[in-house]
């Protein structure tokens, strides 16, 4: 025999008994239940509460429940609570909110809502295109390619960040609500999303097959308009179709009603919000995992083709807090986005790391930092909504802040979420700023060249 060999076997036989060592046998598991046996009596009342209920009205930290203050030094003129009901709107949501209290008071309305619809179709328009140009682009890797499971797997969603929000407005315009109002399915997202995504996938696949029938590249990209076309179409029967132009006037506070007008939408947005430039913003992210004062892009992370990616400039979550204070200050609310799920109260309207104390109850450590989480895909962002308050110390150091969600004006505290200093260290990850609120050393990095990542990284889930 070989040494090679003899080496590669006695390799295998020594991993053969560890494995053997460390499999719950019998004898471990016996083991395991008699040290058990001396908690068993303790646990008894633990085990009947968790039996009946949920957890989180166990852990409930009852100090604190409902004694938080949702009153805030600065918070910015917002007025009324939407509802993105059962889709992965949030971003959209957030980006159009972000936008609403300039118009309502412009226009010195008492309310307005944008319809969600109108962009809703046209971001899953724009991603169903992007992904098949994406599969055109990279049809001479294998399936098996990292990049071709990645779009395979993630064909169209309704979820997103900032810049997909941008990139529709800025191409597209945006209508009041009542001009492309709401269906069941702009509503309750899943089916169209499922079915979509199904019929790209097949699409695709012909792509792949006509490119290695050596088809001349005006035949593929014919099959390809044919299928968006498809799309279009199906699109149109669940959502409705887009208006290219439409007349409406504005009633104001005061029940004074203004004269018609023609619009397109992108006409209406340019009109509404003359000087709005994406451009003017920068998205800025918290990401421990990576060096702090650098701009990082995510390959193939937005929804129009010819548009921007996510591109954010990663800073310590205190420097981000100096910016968005002197962002609500000025009454300017921000895109902002977060892990919404950890710690939060909805029946306090609440975010705070000591709402739940699951440690005392279950008698176990979670003794994970924020980097950690993010590394083992514990946590990440998951939810946008308006940052739009801050209350300050006399120092003028945050002690709260305040978000506004879009799940109703039933849920937390009619429909916002005040949530804490610490919380927000913890769990908060992107904030968009307008450029005029940093200060000349932040705006200096921005002129570095992006750093590419990958769109399958852990800390790149979509807000929903």
């Amino acid at each position: 025999m070989k040494k090679s060999a003899l080496f590669f076997g006695l390799i295998l036989l020594c991993s053969g008994i560890l494995f053997a060592q460390n499999q719950i046998d019998v004898n471990t598991l016996e083991r395991i239940r008699n040290d058990y046996k001396s908690k068993a009596t303790q646990d008894k009342a633990i085990r009947n509460a968790l039996s009946n209920n949920d957890i989180r009205n166990i852990a409930l930290n009852r100090d604190i429940t409902g004694k938080a203050e949702h009153y805030f030094k600065y918070r910015v003129d917002v007025t009324g609570i939407t509802d993105q009901k059962s889709s992965g709107r949030c971003w959209m949501f957030t980006g159009l909110n972000s936008l609403r209290p300039v118009l309502i008071k412009t226009k010195d309305l008492s309310g307005f809502e944008f319809s969600t619809n109108y962009l809703y179709f046209y971001d899953m328009l724009e991603k169903s295109n992007l992904f098949l140009e994406a599969v055109l682009e990279n049809v001479t890797k294998p399936m098996n390619d990292r990049t071709m499971e990645w779009l395979f797997k993630n064909p169209v969603g309704d979820g997103g960040v900032w810049n997909s929000f941008a990139n529709l407005v800025e191409k597209y315009g945006a209508v009041p609500k009542e001009i492309m109002p709401e269906t069941y399915h702009s509503e309750n997202t899943s089916w169209l999303n499922r079915l979509l995504a199904r019929k790209l996938r097949e699409n695709a696949l012909e792509l792949r097959k006509l490119s290695s029938a050596k088809v001349t590249e005006k035949q593929l990209h014919e099959q390809k308009y044919q299928m968006i076309s498809e799309i279009y179409r199906m699109l149109v029967l669940f959502l409705g179709e887009p208006p290219t132009e439409f007349s409406y006037r504005f009633v104001d506070k005061s029940k004074n009603i203004g004269e018609y007008k023609t619009y397109t939408p992108q006409s209406f947005f340019s009109e509404m919000f003359p000087s709005y430039k994406s451009s003017d913003y920068v998205m800025l992210m918290n990401d421990p995992t990576r060096e702090y004062n650098k701009i990082y892009e995510i390959e193939y992370d937005r929804n129009v083709l010819e548009g921007k990616n996510w591109k954010y400039l990663n800073l310590p979550s205190d420097e981000i807090k100096k910016f968005a204070v002197e962002s609500i200050k000025n009454n300017d609310a921000l895109y902002a986005s977060c892990d919404v799920g950890k710690q939060i109260n909805k029946t306090d309207g609440t975010l705070d790391i000591r709402n739940y104390d699951f440690e005392s109850l279950l008698g176990v450590t979670f003794g994970m930092n924020k980097t950690d989480r993010i590394n083992t895909f514990d946590s990440g962002s998951s939810h946008a909504m308006l940052l739009m308050a801050v209350d300050t110390d006399n120092d003028g150091t945050p002690v709260k802040w305040q978000f506004e969600n879009s799940w109703g004006a039933s849920y937390g505290h009619n429909g916002y979420l005040t949530f804490t200093d610490e919380w927000f260290d913890e769990y908060m990850f992107r904030v968009v700023v307008n450029k005029k609120y940093l200060d000349a050393n932040t705006l200096k990095m921005l002129d570095q060249e992006s750093i590419i990542l990958p769109p399958w990284d852990p800390m790149f889930s979509e807000d929903f």
